[in-house]
């Protein structure tokens, strides 16, 4: 069992890598859908992709966290970015390799990566 200190460092660690702090109103937001089905999907890799990416690229106006159950398990796994003053966007199928793409296109220069949406998918 590990003492009082140290999980409040390990929980201070983890907040800081997944971007977790006090909700911004000029943040854009990176939701990954981690309920039953899509962990089961590999949602897991694809947060842990999101969040390094984030990390090492200094976004720091963009915080990555999860959410429960989206209700789309066939598209699962499923990420959602939310940013200020915009209408959301939902990436499915997604992949850690995906993932890193979402970013650099999405994030960093604004272009919607059309072909991994939901809209593309059954429109």
């Amino acid at each position: 069992m590990k003492s009082l200190e140290e999980l409040k460092a390990i929980r201070e660690s983890m907040q800081a890598q997944m971007g977790l702090r006090n909700e911004d109103t000029n943040q854009t937001r990176i939701v990954v859908g981690m309920a039953t089905c899509g962990i089961a999907s590999g949602a897991r890799p694809v947060l842990m992709e999101l969040s390094k990416i984030v990390q090492e690229k200094g976004l720091s106006k963009v915080m990555v966290t999860q959410t429960g159950c989206i209700g789309l398990c066939q598209y699962e796994p499923i990420v959602e970015v939310i940013e200020p003053g915009k209408e959301k966007v939902t990436y499915i199928k997604m992949t850690p390799e995906k993932a890193k793409e979402i970013v650099d296109q999405h994030i960093i220069r604004g272009q919607i990566v059309s072909k991994y949406t939901i809209s593309e998918d059954i429109g």
